[in-house]
């Protein structure tokens, strides 16, 4: 285990595990217990999610892993969410764990902080996106989701089980319309600042800047339709793949969607790591 400190001085803890190439997963090494993970299942999400990727990919990978979502939400950054800060966050923790080149897995917004890390680093051996389109991305539709999410954990009738990221939810068994937030307002006005600052990310035009092997994946049922008090806003992240297949791959990524998975099934280590094992063996260990 060790300790780094990130851009505004709060120190976060990565653990190290495994021999072999590097690879930076922002994920939590520690099982979620009592009434998070009664939380976690309600939302179909996997309370030791984090525990079975590192175990899964330290057989062959050194991993270095680090729960970068929950340490924001501990100790929340609400003006200085921004990729270029999230990069360096993520350089420093590969520093302290002494990895000069490595691949870099994240899902969901942490995903799309992973294509921001390669347009600023020429040390990624390998960029995998789950849960977030390489190109046409939703950053407009997340602005919104947000800026709203921020507007009502300022409103003291906010009042319900905190939900963490608005999106990571599974959209055919919860009723988006009847969630309130919990969140304080700085943990909601960071992810306003995230998708601020990239309102005018043109994702196309920097493709030709990523130069390492690639991969992007997402289910194919993975798109939420937002309510009223959201916006009305839909976040698509499926049709990206879905529609610009052809055009990713020619753009030197290699695609893959997962039948009938939502956001959160898709993120499951089941789905995950057989993607992930090979994908990564054929570009890291054949080298």
């Amino acid at each position: 285990m060790i300790e780094v400190t990130m851009h505004d001085g709060a120190v976060i803890e990565a653990e190290v595990q495994g021999t072999g190439p590097d690879l930076l997963l922002p994920v939590n090494p520690h099982p979620a217990t009592g009434t998070r993970a009664e939380e976690m299942l309600k939302w179909g999400a996997d309370p030791a999610l984090g525990r079975s990727l590192i175990e899964g990919l330290s057989g062959h990978y050194r991993v270095i892993a680090f729960d970068y979502e929950g340490h924001i939400q501990q100790t929340p950054k609400p003006d200085t969410l921004t990729p270029a800060n999230i990069s360096s966050d993520f350089l420093a923790i590969a520093d302290a764990a002494g990895a000069l080149r490595f691949a870099y897995y994240g899902y969901s917004w942490l995903a799309l902080s992973g294509m921001q890390l390669a347009l600023r680093t020429n040390r990624l051996s390998a960029l995998i996106m789950g849960g977030f389109p390489p190109i046409e991305g939703p950053y407009k539709e997340m602005l919104r989701v947000t800026a709203a999410t921020y507007e009502m954990a300022a409103s003291p009738a906010a009042s319900s089980p905190d939900t963490g990221n608005v999106w990571d939810g599974n959209a055919d068994e919860f009723d988006w319309s009847t969630v309130e937030v919990t969140m304080s307002e700085a943990q909601t006005k960071q992810f306003v600042t995230l998708y601020q600052s990239l309102q005018d990310f043109e994702d196309h035009a920097v493709q030709s800047s990523i130069s390492c092997p690639r991969l992007c994946f997402a289910g194919s049922a993975d798109r939420i339709e937002y309510g009223e008090r959201w916006g009305n806003v839909t976040v698509n992240i499926a049709g990206p793949l879905l529609n610009q297949h052809h055009e990713l791959e020619a753009l030197g990524w290699k695609v893959s969607v997962l039948e009938g998975l939502d956001h959160t099934g898709a993120m499951q280590a089941a789905k995950v790591l057989p993607l992930l094992r090979p994908w990564l063996d054929s570009k890291l260990l054949s080298i």
